[in-house]
């Protein structure tokens, strides 16, 4: 090695897990219906603040789900529920209505909307944001409240809230104080076209 010449190395560390279900025993992203409540477990947001960095696999939860509810479709959401939850509903061929007040927005996201006035709107980032890792899934709308009760009792650490509906025309819109809106809001975005 010359002198002056500094060595670099680089380490590039990839992980794959690979597991089998029983045939129809997992919830696929086709299936939300046409009036589905739908849910997402824990709070979104924050993965900018460091949030992604200590998560837990919703493994145990979804077991659960699946064995004790008839669970239409389900998803993990890693591009950000404005970017995952679409990918559902094309698959399902519908559409949905999210309620912003009901939207579990995380403390690492709220935290930085506070601390700087140049962060993204807490709504924002737990829309938008990627590498939440939490369940996102539909039901039923009548084994929504059920399944509230039912959970608080199974999990009462970890929040389930239910944040807007399916609907039969396709589209992913928002209501808020001001009516409902299409979301122009997009998921985390991996690569950008230049």
């Amino acid at each position: 090695m010359q002198s002056g010449m500094i060595a670099l190395m680089a380490l590039l560390l990839s992980v794959s897990v690979l597991g089998t279900v029983a045939k129809g025993a997992s919830p696929l992203r086709s299936g939300a219906r046409p009036g589905d409540a739908i849910f997402v477990t824990g709070e979104l947001g924050g993965s900018q603040a460091g949030k992604h960095l200590e998560f837990e696999p919703r493994l145990s939860e979804a077991r659960w789900l699946t064995s004790h509810y008839d669970i239409h479709a389900m998803m993990d959401i890693s591009d950000g529920l404005a970017g995952d939850l679409p990918h559902m509903l094309r698959a399902s061929h519908v559409g949905a209505e999210l309620l912003s007040d009901a939207i579990p927005i995380s403390r690492a996201a709220k935290s930085a909307a506070r601390k700087s006035s140049s962060a993204r709107p807490a709504l924002l980032a737990a829309l938008s944001d990627g590498e939440d890792f939490e369940l996102l899934f539909t039901v039923a709308a009548g084994r929504a409240v059920p399944l509230l009760d039912a959970w608080k009792k199974q999990f009462p650490e970890l929040r389930l809230s239910c944040i807007g509906r399916v609907s039969a025309e396709p589209g992913l819109s928002i209501r808020d104080e001001h009516g409902v809106q299409p979301l122009a809001v997009h998921g985390y975005v991996h690569f950008q076209k230049s």
